[in-house]
């Protein structure tokens, strides 16, 4: 059965004005450029909103007059919401801007059309790319940001409490979310870096493969390793040096990790 609404809330350190400026003007800046956030992200170079009512949300592809429209504006109030229903499918969406103390929150309500029979609820993915943006655009150039180009897959039984442990214990963050106690997601994506470790559902009872291990560099070795420790990481080797200083640990479903001391230029 399709879910008939998705909704997903952040908070950021700019007023409404600016906040929906940012956010329509510069979405270029904050979608993150992945493989998989793109409905074509084959031939996908940007995406745009064109402002007012009738404007179109577009995903650019080239050359710049190839378009995906995935959506046309159908309510545009700066500084307070903007409404568009959908292209690609059959929902409605609305973002408002509401001032909070000093800052905004963004809502973002994505609905199933009466009669509607598709819904692509990505926005609850996508809205927490846009607080790390503002959070970083005064200092980080004004260019779009990419993933890199290898990424990690690791299979778990339950991915949402995997990323759970992940963030506690090793310190991963997501572009994205850490999915909250009782979600049910079937897969996550973590970051590090610009690189991406996704954690997918594991399907029949093999057990993880020793036969490879995720490596990750960190800026401080002994603090990530006393997290880990006091977190219930099972340590494989202490923290040793062979050129480079490393410990190598397993996490809650017996995936291997080695953790490396980072360069102070990397």
């Amino acid at each position: 059965m399709t879910e008939l609404s998705a909704t997903a809330t952040v908070e950021v350190s700019a007023d409404p004005a600016t906040a929906f400026r940012i956010f329509t003007e510069e979405i270029d800046l904050w979608w993150v450029r992945g493989p998989i956030n793109f409905f074509d992200a084959a031939r996908a170079t940007a995406m745009q909103i064109e402002p007012g009512v009738g404007g179109r949300l577009l995903e650019v592809y080239t050359p710049p007059d190839d378009v995906l429209e995935l959506g046309r504006i159908t309510d545009w109030q700066p500084g307070s919401l903007f409404a568009y229903r959908s292209s690609v499918d059959d929902t409605e969406t609305r973002i408002s801007f509401e001032p909070v103390g000093d800052g905004t929150r963004v809502t973002v309500v994505q609905t199933l059309l009466p009669d509607g029979s598709k819904a692509f609820y990505f926005w609850t993915n996508v809205i927490h790319w846009f607080p790390t943006w503002l959070a970083r655009r005064d200092t980080a150039p004004h260019t779009p940001r990419e993933l890199d180009r290898l990424g990690v897959a690791l299979y778990y039984e339950d991915p949402a409490a995997a990323a759970r442990w992940l963030h506690t214990a090793f310190g991963l963050t997501s572009w994205t979310s850490i999915p909250s106690e009782g979600a049910t997601p079937s897969w996550v994506e973590l970051n590090v870096g610009d690189r991406s470790v996704i954690l997918f559902q594991r399907s029949g009872t093999r057990a993880p493969q020793h036969d490879h291990s995720t490596w990750i560099y960190v800026d401080d070795l002994d603090a990530h390793f006393a997290r880990a420790q006091q977190s219930g990481a099972k340590i494989l080797s202490e923290i040793h040096q062979h050129g480079y200083r490393k410990y190598e640990t397993e996490d809650l479903e017996g995936h291997h990790w080695t953790f490396a001391q980072a360069r102070p230029t990397q």
